[in-house]
This record gives structure tokens, sequence and C-alpha cells, in this order.
């Protein structure tokens, strides 16, 4: 048995999701795929993934063997690079994970702006808004917004986006006059499905901090949509800058209340471990500790 091999497949499928993504992606067939990692379980007399018709799950057995074994393929890779005076290329394929929002209206750029940087590297950027494990999914790096942040990783606060409140100019004309937090509490106010935190604002100036309970009909758990909500001029709701700074710059939104501050948005680069970190990962967190606090609504966090 090929161990380095029967080793790369098994971590290819736990990456991928199943024998038949790692066949098309290794031009053989499933079931030799399948064969070669039933041997290694064989062989380590362990069983590695719990198998049904339409998923891969790994084992707690599995979970173990997936980071060593993906570690020391990575070892090999850069042994090999450096037999052939490659130490200092940037190869390899890296998954990415960040929340939906942030992904499609400020991450995509970024990520084609990398890969033109560097021309061998290959990236697979997955969004959803749901913690994940890392190791489990075979996540190389993860983009995590706001305080909440996944067990047993290595985490790197990057940047801060400030939280603001908006409406269009057309709600604020005609709706009742907003001089101050408590008056919210007369207008309809959109927020983040899920996020209980979100009808209860906290608003601080040099001299106090008040607390507002909002009312609103309507919640939605995209930010996306929620940016749409505010450009409808159907009411009033509060993001991070990220989300409406663009809006706010063009003039399709306006910042309420500006002398008064809400509690920012932590941007964290999260990954599971510092050792065996190959050159294109190291190579990305440079890039994006450098490039998102630039992003509109981003600010650099203060040392």
């Amino acid at each position: 048995m090929d161990s380095l091999q029967s080793m790369r497949l098994f971590t290819r499928a736990v990456e991928l999701g199943s024998f038949s993504a790692v066949a098309r992606e290794e031009n053989t067939s499933q079931p030799t795929v399948s064969k070669m990692i039933a041997a290694l379980e064989q062989h380590l007399r362990v069983r590695l993934l719990e198998r049904t018709t339409t998923s891969l799950t790994l084992t707690e057995e599995g979970k173990r063997f997936y980071e060593r074994s993906k570690r020391l393929i990575e070892e090999y890779a850069d042994a090999v690079a450096d037999a052939r005076g490659q130490t200092h290329m940037f190869v390899g394929a890296l998954r990415i994970n960040a929340p939906v929002g942030l992904g499609e209206l400020r991450l995509n750029a970024l990520i084609l702006e990398f890969l033109a940087k560097y021309p061998e590297i290959e990236i697979e950027l997955i969004l959803n808004d749901r913690m994940i494990d890392l190791v489990e999914e075979g996540v190389d790096v993860a983009i995590r917004l706001g305080g909440e942040l996944p067990p047993n990783v290595i985490a790197r606060n990057i940047a801060f986006s400030p939280r603001v409140l908006v409406a269009t100019r057309e709600y604020v004309e005609r709706a009742p006059k907003i001089n101050k937090p408590e008056d919210l509490a007369q207008h309809e106010y959109f927020r983040f499905a899920g996020l209980a935190f979100e009808s209860r604002l906290e608003f601080s100036n040099n001299t106090e901090k008040v607390i507002v309970l909002t009312k609103g009909r309507f919640r939605v758990n995209s930010s996306l949509a929620l940016r749409e909500c505010f450009l409808e001029g159907k009411g009033l709701g509060s993001a991070p800058a990220w989300l409406v700074q663009d809006l706010i710059d063009t003039g399709d939104l306006i910042r309420l209340l500006q002398n008064w501050q809400m509690m920012p948005q932590q941007a964290h680069l999260v990954y599971p471990s510092r050792k065996y970190q190959p050159q294109r990962t190291r190579a990305l967190l440079q890039f994006m500790a450098e490039r998102i606090p630039k992003l509109p609504g981003f600010h650099a966090p203060v040392s």
C-alpha cells in the first residue's frame, strides 16, 4: 500500500466531500479511491469515515488523523519543493470560509486580486454564516465577523467596522425627527434575524450611555437583503459600515446620529494552527491582513 498516496486521497475526500469528486480530480475511478481509503483504514485498524450514499462524515479518530495527515502532506510538498529549488514558489490549493454578505460584497474582488498576484495558487471560497469546524471541513483560513469565534483555533484581529445607523434621505425628510437615540422608538426598524441583541441598541457619546429598544415588523437573515431594505426607504436600521459605506459615499443612504457611537464589529482571520503552514497560507494571511482594513467601512485595529 502506498501510505502517502492513500493519506492524500483521504484528505481530499474529506475536503471535497465524496469519493467521486476525488476520482474526477485524480482522473481515476470511484471504486479505486474507495478501495485505497478502505485499505488505509484496514492498515490503521481504525474507521476514519462513516459512509452513506450521499455523504462522508469523519469519525473522531478520522478528525485527528485528517489534521495530522494534512500537515504531513504539506510538509512533504514543501520538502519536494525544497529539493527542486522551489521553496519560494507559492503553489497549491486553499479553502477559505467567510460570511455570505462580506464574501459577495467585498471579498470576491480581493480573492481575484490575490490570484492575479499568485498565478500558481487555486482558491475555493465557501460562503456561509454558520460557525464551522475548520478541520472537519478542510478550511485553511476563515474570516470571522463579530465576537464569537470557533474553539481550538488561532484568531488574529485584523480590522474593525463601526456600526452605523442609516436611512434614505427621503425617509428622513418625511418621518419623525431623529435628534437623539430615544427617537428611534417612533420608527420602523429593520434588523438581522436571529440576533436578539439587534433590537436592543446601546449608544454612547463622551458623556452618557443610552439603551434603546427598537420595534420593527420585518427581520431577515441576509445582510445583503437588509441592505436592500434600507434602500427601499420604508424604515431605518443599523449595520456594520462595511455593508453600507459605499451607499453612504454615493448619497443613497445617510448616516444618522453621527455624534453617537455603537459597538463596532471586529474582523478576525481564523486558522487551525500556526505550525506547518505552507507558503500559500502565509501569503494569504498577510495579504488579507493588509487589504481588509483598507476596504470601505473597515479600519485597522487600534494598537
